[in-house]
């Protein structure tokens, strides 16, 4: 049995995402993670999170771009393992980054990098979560 919405939803969500980065990466994502992510690790001292250049933080992004592509095959015959992996990129990927954006722009009262895709994010995220639970309810 072919899973035509929740296939549909892994791609367009790997699609959207890759119009996030797109638009991180154009408006300099990195200037304001970077230092947010230092003082993190000063704070607790720990080496936690990451701190990346632009060419590793963008070829990393551009790999799992192209891996959730590779993987909509399965996507669209409904593998187990795909929809658990769905239900986790949905929440913290999609829903939980595109939120981070507009609250951050909310908070400092200007646009951040990354609010422009932001509510596409949002919705991706949301058909992505809600074809990986609904259309499965032996899935839990």
């Amino acid at each position: 049995m072919i899973h035509w919405n929740f296939g549909f939803a892994w791609i367009a969500f790997a699609l959207v995402v890759a119009l996030h980065v797109l638009d991180e990466a154009t408006h300099d994502f990195l200037a304001t993670y970077n230092p947010s992510a230092l003082a993190i690790r000063r704070r607790l001292h720990i080496p936690f999170p990451p701190v990346f250049t632009f060419r590793v933080w963008l070829s990393g992004l551009i790999a799992g771009i192209c891996l959730l592509l590779l993987l909509s095959p399965l996507a669209f015959h409904g593998v187990y393992w795909i929809r658990i992996a769905a239900l986790v990129l949905a929440i913290l990927v999609g829903i939980g980054n595109a939120l981070l954006h507009i609250g951050g722009s909310l908070h400092y009262r200007r646009w951040m990098a990354g609010i422009l895709s932001s509510p596409a994010l949002l919705i991706a995220g949301t058909w992505l979560l809600w074809s990986s639970w609904v259309e499965a309810p032996a899935l839990f």
